[in-house]
């Protein structure tokens, strides 16, 4: 029989209201596996936190920013394995099953393969780009689910509070520990961000942005890049 393990899904949340009972709704088969969701919110104002509430194990209430509410979510959590899932993301049916073999691995951490939820072509060919990447590199996305045992995460004291990289940034360190254990079932992330700004668009910039976080710049200055670029796209 495999060792049982425990796990706490981290939901970072802020202004979600259209869309949150349907994310936490989709968590339910592993609430009644024994496993428990965390939400954390960053002081949304619309119905949020309060749609979330029955919904989740626990609701925490943090600052505004992925890394502090994620660090926020892990502070309070119970489970041997952490995984952080963005709420525009869906785990796979099996996801349960894959962490179990992670589990019994002698990795210190993982992800999963990512596909993005529109129909057109041009998305497969984005997430087969985004996955291969990660496979080369090591280097993940939030969009992928990463996944921690706890005593890493905490031997590492967690996602720095930076604007954006935060996950690139973390997934550099947890590679100093060990190569990803990567789940070639995909979750399922929303493609409305990339088909509101551009399919190809989107991607260019988050490479461009890479390519300069890589090269030195501050995580301040790229949010900012990103802030405008997203603002000018939407006119």
């Amino acid at each position: 029989m495999p060792e049982p393990f425990s796990l706490s899904v981290i939901v970072p949340v802020w202004m979600e209201a259209a869309s949150v009972t349907d994310t936490l709704r989709a968590l339910h088969p592993i609430r009644t596996m024994g496993h428990e969701v965390i939400v954390v919110d960053a002081g949304s104002r619309d119905r949020t936190a309060e749609l979330a509430r029955p919904l989740c194990d626990r609701l925490v209430f943090s600052e505004k920013g992925r890394a502090v509410q994620m660090n926020a979510g892990a502070a309070v959590a119970q489970g041997d394995l952490l995984l952080f899932l963005h709420a525009d993301t869906r785990l796979p049916g099996s996801a349960l099953d894959h962490l179990a073999e992670f589990a019994r691995s002698r990795h210190a951490w993982g992800r999963f393969n990512v596909r993005l939820s529109g129909q057109r072509p041009v998305f497969r060919v984005i997430a087969w780009f985004m996955n291969q990447r990660s496979r080369l590199t090591g280097i993940c996305t939030g969009d992928q689910a990463i996944f921690v045992r706890r005593g890493v995460f905490e031997a590492l004291a967690g996602f720095h509070p930076m604007p954006l990289m935060e996950d690139v940034e973390f997934s550099r360190r947890l590679c100093l520990v060990s190569r990803p254990f990567c789940i070639k079932e995909p979750v399922v992330t929303d493609s409305r961000r990339w088909e509101k700004h551009g399919a190809w668009r989107t991607m260019f910039l988050m490479w461009r942005l890479r390519w300069r976080y890589w090269r030195g710049e501050s995580p301040e200055s790229l949010a900012e890049i990103y802030r405008s670029d997203v603002r000018n796209a939407s006119k």
